[in-house]
């Protein structure tokens, strides 16, 4: 038990009660402490019931059963490495701008949820945070099942392909990769790669909330200057993405 408690104590905060809450939600559904038709995102029962906790748990909740325990775990799999990854990785050091983004990404799939009756969101949030950390690192090879390598930027449409031979939803996939990208273009490409307006920034509460640990408070508006110093000698003034950039290096 201690080694499983120290393993859980090394996952980054925010990955950390993610994941937990997406153990905890269903074993509560399994185990009957509380109705999981009161986790679903229905429509009519959050628009006019004001049932307000339901996106809140159609985020964490899945209905595991014979049919959907691998696909279950699976995607729980998939939540730990690539949360944990991302995390500790491009957003290390700014848990606020990871929660922000975690935050962009969910209010992106709850109102497309909600305009089509999506009724678990557990996959698409996962799939949004795995297609950001895969165009953070297009050009990595990665290994995937039976020793297949790739690089990781088609890893998202790989994933969405193997969710759906073992029962899941290509629409879920789908949302999630579409957001993702949202969030990619919006956050990084577009200001960054393509010099234009920078649309999101993270709100200063949650930096107040959950201080960085190194460097500024911003960062990911514009790249870093030795970053605009080596793209201005390279020419052209880009930033190569395939190269697995960690945000924050100086």
């Amino acid at each position: 038990m201690s080694d499983i408690g120290d393993w859980f104590r090394s996952i980054p905060a925010i990955t950390r009660y993610w994941f937990a809450a997406t153990v905890a939600v269903p074993l509560i559904g399994k185990l009957g402490i509380v109705s999981p038709a009161y986790f679903f995102l229905w429509p009519e029962a959050f628009l006019y019931r004001f049932q307000i906790w339901r996106p809140f748990t159609a985020t964490f909740y899945f209905p595991v059963g014979p049919g959907t325990g691998f696909l279950y775990l699976v995607n729980l799999y998939f939540l730990y490495q690539y949360s944990t990854r991302l995390e500790a990785g491009a957003f290390d050091g700014r848990p606020a701008d990871y929660l922000f983004m975690l935050l962009f990404n969910w209010i992106c799939i709850v109102i497309t949820g909600l305009a089509m009756d999506m009724q678990l969101l557990m996959i698409p949030l996962i799939m949004s945070v795995l297609y950001v950390w895969a165009q953070l690192n297009r050009d990595l090879i990665v290994s995937f099942w039976f020793g297949t390598r790739f690089k990781a930027c088609y890893l998202p449409w790989v994933i969405l392909g193997f969710n759906y031979i073992i029962g899941g939803s290509v629409i879920n996939e789908l949302i999630g990769n579409l957001v993702g990208h949202l969030y990619f273009f919006l956050m990084f490409r577009y200001p960054m790669d393509l010099g234009g307006r920078n649309f999101l920034s993270t709100p200063q509460f949650l930096y107040r909330w959950l201080p960085s640990r190194r460097g500024g408070v911003s960062g990911f508006g514009v790249p870093p200057a030795s970053v605009r110093r080596a793209a201005d000698q390279n020419g052209g003034g880009r930033h190569n993405w395939g190269q697995g950039f960690r945000l924050g290096d100086q």
